[in-house]
């Protein structure tokens, strides 16, 4: 699945780090551990527009169009829009005729949701996915990039956007010189300070990336530290770990970067650190036939499903057969079925509350976003969002640690 390894740590760095990492590891769960058994039975409400604070970190929030249509339904009426700072809205693709243009989607408009964002001063981009073959021949093209890049700011400048990211999953080694002229490209219509810039990042992505100069034409960088699990693995692996757990008995199914601690310092190499994002998975994926952390997965294609954190995996914890545990090395929890074999790999509270502080506050990056925003929704409240925003804020209300082993 990930197999070129470009950002990496030295091995004569990592061995001489390794004991320092580990130790501090252990420490940072202790200390959000010992932060979570002493919080208070209430917890402060982040979500009242009169009281949330203005946030010293980016929160950038990923947002489908089609979660409206969704059960429960969530669109700009629901979103929180005081508790992020970006909002980066999927939807539109580059059109797989690869002559520049854009599929926008029936029902991708929402007015208000650019009206309340701006209302609150947060910023909302385009977020421009496709296939990669059309990406790699618009952004060879000099020709091809112009016209993209005019029918984004076309639509942009039609609808109030404030940027645009690009979700190119994922450039080879070929595109790294197109990748970064697209960018620069984008940069000459998109100009800073008023426009922002963005890219979503996988660790595991290759050269394509060209990132040494990319960094310096983006605002920020979204590193995608999730899907280490998922239908590709053939063991049960963990969807995102914080720190990596040498346990895993195939870590080339998540590395380089498998951890949010090594994307960290890999991804510093190249862009500095007011400049990266660490993601946060709302979701997780379920092993139907794996029935232990490690275990060993039989027709994983068939057998591994995607769930949301709100409406699936939070209604399972420590319920209908489901034992939740915790991995301490890697600071995230994980669910066993009692009766028969079943395992689930997700983030809750406290990890994600973990992750994001970890990430703004020990290593000091710009932010942290997450995908996707629904997913944390139940119909009435989101506990990952809830915590994100407090670790973003350095304070330990809202984030509660779900009970378990």
């Amino acid at each position: 699945m990930k197999i070129q390894q470009v950002l990496r740590v030295d091995a004569q760095d990592s061995s001489r780090a390794s004991l320092q990492s580990n130790l501090r590891m252990v420490l940072l769960i202790l200390v959000v551990a010992a932060i979570f058994l002493s919080l208070a039975a209430t917890s402060m409400s982040a979500q009242s527009a009169a009281t949330t604070p203005a946030l010293p970190k980016r929160l950038v929030a990923d947002y489908g169009y089609w979660s409206k249509y969704q059960t429960p339904a969530y669109g700009a009426a629901q979103i929180p829009i005081n508790m992020m700072t970006h909002i980066l809205h999927a939807g539109i693709n580059i059109d797989g005729s690869a002559d520049g243009s854009i599929d926008v989607p029936d029902g991708f408009v929402e007015p208000l949701l650019i009206s309340k964002a701006h209302n609150a001063g947060v910023k909302v981009f385009i977020l421009l996915g496709g296939d990669a073959g059309a990406f790699s021949t618009i952004a060879a093209s000099d020709t091809l990039r112009v016209v993209l890049v005019e029918n984004l700011w076309n639509f942009a400048q039609q609808y109030g956007y404030d940027g645009v990211d690009i979700d190119w999953e994922y450039p080879g080694t070929a595109d790294a010189r197109g990748y970064y002229e697209l960018m620069s490209t984008l940069r000459t219509f998109f100009t800073s300070p008023t426009y922002q810039l963005s890219a979503d990042i996988a660790p595991w992505g290759g050269p394509g990336y060209n990132l040494k100069k990319v960094a310096g034409v983006l605002d920020f960088l979204n590193i995608m530290t999730y899907d280490c699990a998922g239908p590709w693995t053939d063991d049960g692996q963990l969807n995102s770990p914080i720190f990596w757990d040498p346990h895993d008995p195939e870590p080339y199914e998540c590395q380089p970067g498998g951890s949010v601690q090594e994307a960290i310092t890999a991804f510093l190499r190249f862009a500095p650190a007011a400049k990266l994002n660490i993601g946060t998975p709302f979701y997780g994926y379920e092993y139907e036939n794996v029935n232990a952390l490690w275990g060993s997965c039989t027709h994983c294609d068939f057998s591994v499903l995607g769930e949301n954190y709100g409406t699936f995996i939070k209604q399972r914890v420590n319920k209908g057969g489901w034992v939740r545990y915790y991995d301490s090395i890697a600071g995230v929890p994980y669910l066993l079925h009692t009766k028969t074999p079943g395992y689930i790999t997700y983030d809750d509270p406290s990890s994600t509350y973990l992750r994001v502080w970890y990430t703004d506050w020990e290593r000091g990056l710009g932010g942290t976003f997450m995908w996707s925003l629904d997913a944390d929704y139940d119909g009435t409240s989101q506990d990952l969002l809830n915590a994100m925003y407090n670790a973003t804020l350095n304070n330990p209300s809202g984030a509660t640690a779900e009970k378990g082993n």
